[in-house]
């Protein structure tokens, strides 16, 4: 049987329009919560590091460490895995914007409203006051719009190129558009077809590909036809033989690779400049520090040295992204207005104790240094510091930080 890919705009009565269609048709219904599972089983990584791929959000270290990418290229992995192991789905959620569109008996539906409509369904199934569910339409459409760039380069999640039929629920009930999807469902163009099957395995040959791919640092955009695998770059890289060169032979150990193409795609020729995550170097590093240029500049020069590093100026912005970025390595400076060091070191060590922390300060005593050390401290060094001291101890806490992520 074919499948149903139903992406939804929030309170569009999506859940509802999904049983009404598992009812009818018998499909079994895989919501992103389910891929979300699977893509943690088959990568090892946490299912919560997969679920930040929906947010719109991205941590700022990202660019360094590739997080996002290579959730989603998990997720992938975990829908082809699950396209080619049963025809007949039922694909509800973020997830329904994966597949690519020349699987053929893939039946792309979009639900969508006016935002009236919207919050007013807002009220009724969650209880939001009309402001609240402004706030929440506008968050829930931001995120839509940043997945939908990724995963298929469009930045309208709603554009009728990405769909098969668009149904309004401002203008149909349930029962309407469940019976609108059914009606679709039976046109002999999204039948099951050995050509269509086909793209279903170039579709996991390929999402094989990019977890590898991803997985040795690299964010190229990967496809696949008949056992060919091509890989299209995206970013400005000097060395661009090299890196095709890379590319082609960790994409070409892939079992079911015949041959991989490279090429470069639009995005070539931006501004954006290609950079590999490299996972042997402290990639998530946050500097704490209120002398702006001394930051700036020490950041700039970690960064010469493949550190990943973002720069914060005081001790409430330390603490915030603690929660929201969740850096692994901080460089901490002591005398700080408002917050001071030792206290973001305290509040750090008992939130957070496995972010190693390195105390970097012109003011420090010898008191100051067995306190820091008391409470959890790395390190404890005095500026000015030798740039190559402060990577050799970076690097060093970031062993540490990997090693305990292994055996945990």
């Amino acid at each position: 049987m074919s499948v149903i890919s139903l992406f939804s705009g929030a309170f569009c009565k999506d859940e509802s329009v999904s049983a009404a269609l598992a009812g009818t048709t018998g499909l079994p219904i895989v919501r992103d919560a389910d891929l979300v599972g699977l893509a943690a089983k088959l990568s090892g990584l946490g299912a919560e590091k997969i679920e930040k791929a929906f947010a719109a959000k991205t941590s700022v270290f990202n660019k360094f460490t590739h997080e996002k990418q290579r959730a989603v290229s998990w997720l992938r992995l975990a829908l082809a895995t699950e396209l080619a192991e049963r025809e007949g789905l039922l694909v509800s959620g973020f997830c329904a914007l994966l597949p690519p569109r020349d699987i053929a008996h893939v039946l792309r539906v979009c639900l969508i409203a006016d935002a009236a409509f919207r919050r007013a369904v807002a009220a009724e199934e969650a209880g939001l006051a009309d402001r609240e569910a402004q706030r929440a339409l506008e968050k829930s459409d931001e995120d839509r719009a940043l997945w939908a760039a990724q995963v298929t380069a469009s930045k309208d999640p709603w554009a009728p190129a990405l769909y098969d039929m668009v149904v309004p629920m401002d203008k149909a009930t349930v029962d309407e558009a469940a019976a609108l999807v059914v009606k679709h469902l039976a046109d002999p163009a999204v039948r099951v077809t050995e050509a269509s099957r086909a793209c279903a395995r170039d579709f996991l040959l390929a999402a094989r590909v990019e977890t590898v791919v991803t997985g040795k640092g690299h964010d190229v955009a990967v496809s696949a036809k008949d056992g060919v695998v091509f890989l299209t770059i995206n970013k400005k890289v000097l060395l661009l033989d090299r890196l095709e060169n890379e590319l082609r032979a960790i994409a070409g150990k892939v079992e079911g690779v015949t041959d991989v193409v490279t090429k470069v795609g639009k995005g070539y020729y931006q501004t954006d400049i290609y950079r590999r995550a490299d996972f042997e170097m402290p990639t998530k590093v946050l500097l704490v520090d209120d002398e702006r240029e001394f930051v700036q500049t020490l950041s700039e020069r970690l960064s010469m040295r493949e550190v990943g590093s973002h720069a914060v100026f005081d001790g409430e912005s330390a603490l915030r992204m603690m929660a929201d970025d969740e850096p692994e390595v901080m460089v901490l400076d002591l005398k700080m207005p408002g917050i001071d060091g030792l206290e973001v070191l305290k509040r750090t060590k008992a939130d957070r104790p496995d972010v190693e922390v390195i105390i970097l300060t012109g003011h420090g005593s010898e008191a100051d240094r067995e306190e820091c050390m008391r409470l959890g401290a790395f390190a404890y060094l005095q500026k000015p510091v030798d740039i190559e001291l402060l990577s050799d101890t970076l690097k060093r806490a970031n062993e540490k930080v990997q090693a305990r992520k292994a055996g945990a």
